[in-house]
């Protein structure tokens, strides 16, 4: 059986893991600073006060989509009314349920990643060196968001603070942004009492998940393949515009600019692009795989095509590999690239 390895130990790179050892691959290594998966949505979470998931039953980690959290939650409370939601399309688990089977898997699936953060991947014979821990056949990259992103001109202002970092809120709060955690920190806001602005580039649009349900689709997703890629890399750019579900709307008044607030909440989300990512800049600049508007070209597996073969394979996962799968950030993404991995290492 081929050296497995995964790059990163949040939510991507844990339910990839499991989809591993569920297709039967035993020689896996998982490379993570951090051995809770969930420590990073736990932080960020907490920092917006989220108290339900965006996602619906079937945004878990487990290897397949059913039974979701909606079984688990229905046999737990005996009762089937998640079932009933979950039909729906209107059952969303609250964040405690989610952790609760996060922690449940950590502790029963003999998670166990290497405490190290991975600074090179060098392609080698047969396979890809990371570091100076060895030669693996078949490599997945899932180290995140590369950070927390903050406008220019709020950098050195004293009253900024960013949505998924720990704050209160003051008198008075303008909230700079137009996705979900605008629309989560536009709600806290006014619940403690405070006076709410919200300034936004450009308007968001509601809609249940992350993205359309049409490019969830396999028939969605092959035309989204078939796209050139600069046409693609413009699709992406709308697609992954501000959203949140209509549930989470709340009327706030709307301004061209920052104004004189005394807090201003930065819910502006994380950096993009490959080159804020310190390995996947190093990887680029090392291999020149074939980039475009700071996304690295994958196939439709979210393999890297120049540097995969049939005897090696380089993923990306979680929002790296949105250029194969436009909500590749979701739990359902994760699953995407976690089963096409797993049929490579399986198969070469």
């Amino acid at each position: 059986m081929p050296r497995a390895a995964i790059v990163g130990g949040g939510l991507c790179g844990f339910a990839a893991y499991l989809t591993l050892r569920r297709a039967g691959v035993e020689d896996v290594t998982v490379f993570s600073p951090e051995s809770d998966p969930a420590a990073a949505f736990r932080r960020r979470a907490s920092a917006i006060r989220q108290t339900h998931m965006r996602s619906e039953s079937d945004g878990h980690c487990l290897p397949t989509s059913f039974p979701g959290l909606a079984v688990r939650e229905a046999l737990g409370r005996r009762t089937p009314a998640p079932l009933v939601a979950s039909v729906c399309d209107r059952y969303h688990p609250t964040v405690e349920t989610f952790l609760v089977h996060v922690d449940e898997l950590r502790a029963s699936s003999g998670w166990a990643p290497v405490a190290t953060r991975i600074e090179r991947i060098a392609a080698a014979n047969g396979g890809f060196e990371l570091d100076g821990h060895g030669v693996f056949e078949h490599v997945l990259v899932a180290t995140g968001h590369p950070g927390l992103s903050v406008p220019d001109e709020l950098r050195d202002d004293p009253r900024a603070v960013h949505a998924y970092e720990p704050h209160d809120y003051a008198e008075t709060v303008c909230v700079v942004g137009a996705g979900l955690a605008a629309a989560t920190e536009w709600r806290n806001a006014l619940a403690a009492g405070a006076r709410v602005t919200s300034v936004r580039r450009r308007e968001p649009t509601h809609r249940p998940l992350n993205v359309p349900r049409p490019y969830l689709s396999k028939r969605g997703l092959a035309r989204f393949h078939r796209l050139d890629a600069d046409v693609r890399a413009a699709t992406l750019h709308d697609l992954l515009g501000p959203s949140y579900p209509r549930e989470a709307h709340v009327e706030v008044p709307v301004e061209r600019r920052v104004n004189r607030a005394d807090q201003v909440i930065c819910a502006t989300g994380f950096l993009q692009g490959f080159r804020h990512d310190r390995l996947l800049a190093r990887l680029v600049d090392e291999h020149r795989p074939a980039t475009v508007n700071g996304w690295i070209e994958l196939g439709p597996d979210a393999t890297v095509p120049t540097l995969t073969d049939a005897t090696r394979t380089l993923a990306l996962g979680g929002v790296a590999a949105q250029w194969a799968y436009p909500a590749a950030d979701t739990l359902m993404g994760a699953r995407y690239v976690a089963h096409s991995f797993a049929r490579r290492c399986r198969t070469r």
